[in-house]
């Protein structure tokens, strides 16, 4: 690709991502029937790739990361809502306890890991040391340190070990974040979201986007890249999510037009996104 094509295709996708950051969420009769129709056709398409996962005994782990708020418990709700319980596991940890304090910091993870036949999906994972941990002070600089001097090669080691894993990033702008966090407050049916931990994520939101991109930067690698998702329209990302990981597994009886990603609203990470609008500041 030529380098004035490689630009403008930059410059495309800029513009693209821009529209649906500013985009409002469509709640109009059409455009509901719309999501539903296309959730449900994919849906099958999870439902077509758990029955070849469990045929050929994979192993499927999918992390779900970004700030509060992001859509996380959201798109894993809709992903999982017609597979298989017995093959399905969602892995949300609490804070560690005294015992895992001690112990090796990816301990605890790895007995939540998938066996043969099961998809898991971490609503948060140990990418936690490189977020809230660092931002709110919950670990030493040491620690921190030896978090991205391990993680690369653990990874590595799932890879090879014969674990499909993928690295989703949720993407949302400050704006977005605040009217969410705003809504919690008075949905009495999402007040167990509400924690201490959300009062302070808009006055960090500087501190969490630098470590944001200095986690991108350091465990960024061919074998775990890490995927954007701009999430700014809950149902829109949702989609987009389930195409992400449909279109990067293959499966009897795919289709591939379905699960098509738009790559504006679903990329995988690249230093220039971070200076172009592609990744929210």
């Amino acid at each position: 690709m030529s380098k004035h094509k490689k630009n403008s295709t930059t410059q495309s996708l800029q513009h693209d991502a821009q529209e649906a950051h500013d985009a409002p969420e469509k709640n109009h009769p059409d455009e509901k029937a719309h999501y539903k129709a296309e959730l449900r056709a994919l849906q099958i398409e999870l439902v077509k790739l758990q029955r070849d996962i469990i045929r050929k005994n994979e192993k499927i782990l999918v992390l779900l990361e970004g700030r509060d708020s992001a859509g996380k418990d959201g798109s894993i709700k809709r992903i999982i809502e017609h597979l298989s319980p017995r093959e399905t596991r969602v892995v949300a940890l609490s804070k560690p306890s005294d015992k895992e304090e001690s112990q090796w910091y990816f301990q605890r993870y790895i007995e939540h890991l998938p066996s043969a036949a099961e998809m898991v999906f971490f609503n948060r994972s140990w990418y936690n040391r490189a977020g809230v941990e660092k931002v709110m002070g919950f670990c030493t600089d040491q620690q921190y340190e030896e978090f991205f001097a391990e993680v690369t090669n653990f990874e590595g080691m799932l890879v090879r070990s014969g674990i499909h894993l993928f690295k989703f990033y949720l993407d949302i702008s400050r704006d977005e974040q605040k009217k969410r966090l705003e809504s919690r407050k008075d949905d009495p049916l999402k007040q167990w979201k509400t924690s201490p931990i959300d009062e302070k994520a808009l006055k960090h939101w500087k501190d969490y986007s630098e470590a944001r991109n200095i986690m991108f930067a350091r465990s960024h690698s061919p074998f775990a890249p890490w995927i954007i998702v701009n999430a700014n329209d809950k149902k829109v990302a949702r989609l987009q999510l389930i195409k992400g990981i449909l279109s990067r597994l293959s499966y009897t009886g795919k289709d591939e037009m379905q699960v098509l990603p738009d790559q504006s609203i679903v990329f995988e990470y690249e230093a220039l996104y971070l200076d172009n609008a592609m990744i929210q500041e």
